[in-house]
């Protein structure tokens, strides 16, 4: 399938060099810089820098030295780590031929919790560097790119796994990159030839409905997926792809659709999901934050763009949900669907989202995020999959940020 968005080169020209500008001072920066300068002053594009995904190697080794020193807050993110389950190396895998989400003969939770399995054991090779942890990420990654043939079309629910396992399992494929034993080629194989088409696919079409129809989580779980990939796979298009969407797409997912509105004067912006419920809201700061984050350690500022939309959206979501009034403007999509007032539903929702938000604009960037601060604080130490209940839900993000995000 070609790429329908790899001819629009200028935006990201100017986005690698100033966000690789804006990295250069930051943990992982260097390698950012490295890739601004290539792309400004070569015709080539830079390499993709590894691990460049949820995590550099600057973050991974803060927090390596930070456990080994017990110093907190790392060492309760740790604690919290090694509490969970999933980060036993003693689990097993449970590989299927065809996940279905959606509709008869629902297994998708065997994916998900194996996903989570495999980045949880990953993460904890890389900050003890126990080899029984990166074996049994390895064995996860391994036995789905030997075995998964297929994510059941059927149901539009198809295009949440596609996306959001995508990216999720792309993560921790990253993290065991070069880990001896880990079929790196088979895995990438099996992102793009499973994974990849059904993101792409709902970007384009999104399964036969008008451009807004789907909530802004559904397109924003897919492009996180698209970007992942990318990466992963060192494919420059599909990378591309992802970003031309945050950018200039046409759903919910792109940055003016899914934060439509902006009240400069309070420093905020509305997002999409605010009249639906608080938890969607939470959960799509957390997919727009891995996308920002993941090309920020590819040398792109997403997270600044237009003039740092995403961060007054974030302010906006984290104020509601710790109690206080916002504005609000009546949301209108392409069904006609009205939405008068904001959502109380799922208020005051803990999802394992803000450390790395809060770590990144007043750490990286140095800038006042006063309700970023207050609901990171709230939360901590953030935990991951398993941690914030059995559901899907509560294994929507990857967490940890406490741990890998303090500073």
């Amino acid at each position: 399938m070609g790429h329908p968005n790899a001819h629009r080169m200028s935006r990201r020209k100017i986005l690698h060099m100033t966000g690789g500008l804006a990295a250069a001072g930051a943990v992982g920066g260097a390698a950012a810089m490295t890739g601004a300068t290539a792309e400004a002053g070569a015709s080539a594009p830079q390499a993709f820098t590894h691990p460049g995904m949820q995590h550099n190697e600057g973050d991974l080794n803060r927090a390596r030295v930070r456990v080994a020193a017990g110093d907190d807050p790392w060492l309760a993110g740790w604690k919290r780590l090694t509490a969970n389950s999933h980060s036993s190396s003693d689990w097993a895998p449970n590989p299927q031929k065809t996940i279905i989400r959606g509709g008869e003969g629902q297994n998708y939770w065997i994916l998900y919790n194996d996903i989570h399995a495999a980045y949880q054991n990953a993460l904890r090779w890389k900050i003890t560097g126990e080899t029984a942890h990166a074996d049994t990420a390895r064995e996860i990654c391994n036995a789905w790119s030997r075995t998964l043939e297929s994510l059941d079309p059927t149901y539009s629910d198809s295009r949440l796994a596609s996306g959001i396992y995508g990216y999720q399992f792309a993560n921790a494929g990253e993290l065991i990159r070069g880990y001896e034993g880990f079929d790196l080629r088979r895995f990438q194989n099996l992102m793009k030839r499973v994974f990849y088409p059904l993101n792409t696919d709902f970007l384009v079409r999104h399964n036969g409905t008008c451009d807004t129809h789907y909530w802004a989580n559904w397109d924003l779980c897919n492009m996180a997926s698209i970007l992942a990939i990318g990466i992963l796979c060192d494919d420059r298009a599909i990378f591309d792809e992802a970003v031309d969407y945050f950018h200039d797409g046409v759903g919910n997912g792109a940055l003016k659709h899914a934060i439509p509105f902006v009240y400069d004067a309070e420093g905020l912006a509305q997002w999409q999901e605010a009249g639906r419920d608080q938890g969607h809201s939470i959960m799509g700061i957390g997919m727009m934050g891995a996308i920002c984050e993941m090309a920020w350690n590819q040398g792109l500022d997403l997270y600044g763009a237009d003039d740092n939309r995403f961060m007054k959206a974030a302010q906006y979501v984290a104020k509601y949900n710790l109690g206080q009034s916002v504005p609000y403007t009546t949301y209108n999509n392409c069904d006609n669907v009205n939405q008068t007032a904001i959502s109380s539903g799922s208020r005051g929702q803990v999802r394992p989202v803000w450390d790395m938000l809060h770590y990144h604009y007043t750490r990286r960037r140095r800038m006042s995020v006063p309700y970023i601060t207050a609901i990171a604080e709230k939360g901590r130490p953030e935990g991951g999959g398993g941690d914030y209940g059995p559901n899907s839900g509560g294994y929507d993000q990857l967490g940890f940020g406490t741990l890998l995000y303090a500073k």
